[in-house]
Parts: C-alpha cells; structure tokens; sequence
C-alpha cells in the first residue's frame, strides 16, 4: 500500500477540517464555548451511544480492548505525572501535559486511519478504543482537568457526574444485555447516528479556531516534553501492552497499538476550555499549549502513522 495513498485517504481529511477551522477563526471572531458545550453535552455522548450499540465484535474482544486502554491510560497518566514534575513544568500547565500525551486522538483520527488500513476490524476496535477512552477521558479526564482550577480537588470528582457521555455508555450497554435497543436501521439510531458523526467535523473545527488564535512563539518553547511523550513514549507503552495482554485476534492488537500512536486528541482541548484554569503560565494558557501539542504532533503523525501503517501490514510489528 502507497503512503502517498494512506495520507491522502487517511489523513489529508482530517488536516483538511482542522484547516477551515482555522481559516475560519482567522476570518471571523467566533466564540466557542457554545460549540464545546454541545460537543459534550450533545454530540460525542451521541457518537459513543451509537457506536457501543451497533457494534459486531464479540464480548471477549471488547474486554480485551476495554482492558488494553485502562492499562495504557493509566501507565501513561503515571510517566506523563512523573515526568512533567521531574522537568518543572508547573500548574495549570501540568495537567494540560497530562491530558494530552495520555489521550489519543483515536476518533475523528484514529477511526478513518484504522478503517483504511485494516478494513471493518479496524474500525470496530477503533470505534471501541474510542468508547473506553471517552468513559476514561470524561472521568479522569475531566478530573485532571478541573484539578488546577479548584482548590477542593472533589470538585472535579463532582463534575465527572453532570457530563452524560458517561450515562450515554451505560444506557448503550444495558440496551445491548437486555435487549432493548431499537434497530440499528431504525430512524431513531440513524438519528442518534447522525448526531454522534457530526460531532467529528464540530470538533476538528473547533481545534482549527483554537490554532488561530495561539500565540505560537510563546508556546512552541513550551511542548518538546508533551511531543516526546505522546509520538515516541506512547507508541512504546502501546506496543508493551499489546505484548503482554496477547489479543486473539492480531488485527485486533495491531490496531490497539496503532491507535495508542495517534497524535494528541482534541478532546482535552475541550475540557480544558470547560473545565480547566485559563490562568497564564510564562504567557501561555492550558488552551493555547493544548492546541499547540495538538498541531504539533498531528503534524508529526503523518510521517510517523504511515511508516508504523507500513511495519503493521507487513507483520512487522
């Protein structure tokens, strides 16, 4: 398979909407706090809902995945913690390090990635990567996120509960053990399906405005630890892991550990910005470094992802 054929198919779109966002934020002075409220309060609880509902792969698979990125969340949180505090980096700014070099961006990203290089088995296990992460992601998450803003650390903790994506999975899941979802070809999933894949292009967009308006020369100083971590550190874990819990299906592991090596999510971006102290550090808010570490190692990827496409199809890895 070409990699020029992986990055204009898998790539090139999602650097594509990422762009009119940005265009769009350069152009025009759009306020994006309604935006992130409707992603998470609306659209991504709709994608995960629809996603865990609708999904073929079998019960043992699922928890292999679901345990896959537990563990990888968790190793993850511990070398991004210890390393931020290891080389200075202070509050608020610390838990941005946190968010964004333990979550991939394993939807918007990772899903088309996945689907193209490994046909329906990567889009299923990407689509179920992307469900366990956003359980952790709006827990811890958003936990980490709202820790540097509040001096009473249970108001994080508090906050996890008024976000519904969580109750969106365990709707899904309770539907599928007891039989109570409607079909997949029904009007009210296809409705409920529309709503989650539009939250994909909301949020790239959002991305987009945020890159436009960050000071760069204030924040590119600030993000080699972050881009280190996520594009080298990650993919390293990611393959450790895959060894260790020895999926059944190889497609399986292969695509777990493609989608540990995706660039930094958006979605920290988000909580960040709903959650998070916008107080300055030397300059820079949890916003601008978040969006920064996002450009960065999405840029980074599209080398990165297609020589690891290459080393995962080829049995390599």
């Amino acid at each position: 398979m070409s990699l020029v054929s992986i990055f204009a198919s898998a790539i090139l779109p999602v650097v594509g909407m990422a762009a009119l966002g940005y265009v769009l934020g350069w152009a025009k002075d759009v306020e994006v706090d309604a935006l992130n409220t409707t992603v998470v309060y609306v659209l991504a609880p709709a994608l995960v809902f629809h996603s865990v509902a609708t999904t073929d792969l079998s019960g043992a698979i699922l928890l292999d995945i679901a345990l896959g990125v537990t563990l990888f969340t968790l190793a993850m949180t511990v070398v991004a913690e210890l390393v931020g505090r290891a080389v200075g980096v202070r509050e608020p700014l610390l838990s941005a390090l946190v968010l964004v070099t333990v979550f991939s961006n394993s939807g918007n990203y990772g899903i088309p990635l996945s689907e193209f290089a490994f046909g329906e088995t990567g889009r299923s296990t990407a689509v179920i990567f992307l469900t366990t992460q956003s359980v952790l992601i709006y827990t811890v998450g958003v936990y980490i996120a709202a820790r540097s803003g509040s001096e009473d650390w249970t108001e994080g903790v508090e906050r996890v509960f008024t976000v519904p994506l969580v109750y969106a999975v365990a709707a899904a899941l309770a539907g599928r053990e007891f039989d109570l979802l409607p079909a997949a070809e029904s009007t009210a999933m296809e409705t409920v399906g529309l709503l989650g894949d539009s939250s994909i292009p909301v949020m790239l967009i959002i991305l987009g405005i945020e890159l436009a308006r960050t000071d760069y020369g204030a924040t590119l100083r600030t993000v080699g630890t972050a881009t280190v971590l996520k594009m080298v550190v990650a993919p390293v874990v990611g393959i450790g892991l895959a060894l260790a819990i020895g999926f059944d299906n190889p497609t399986v592991g292969r695509v777990y550990i493609l989608e540990t090596a995706t660039p930094s999510a958006v979605t920290p971006l988000i909580l960040l910005i709903e959650f998070g102290d916008s107080t300055p550090v030397e300059g820079v808010t949890v916003s601008e470094f978040a969006s920064t570490v996002v450009l960065v190692t999405m840029l980074v990827s599209i080398p990165a992802m297609t020589l690891l496409i290459s080393l995962l199809q080829s049995g390599v890895l």
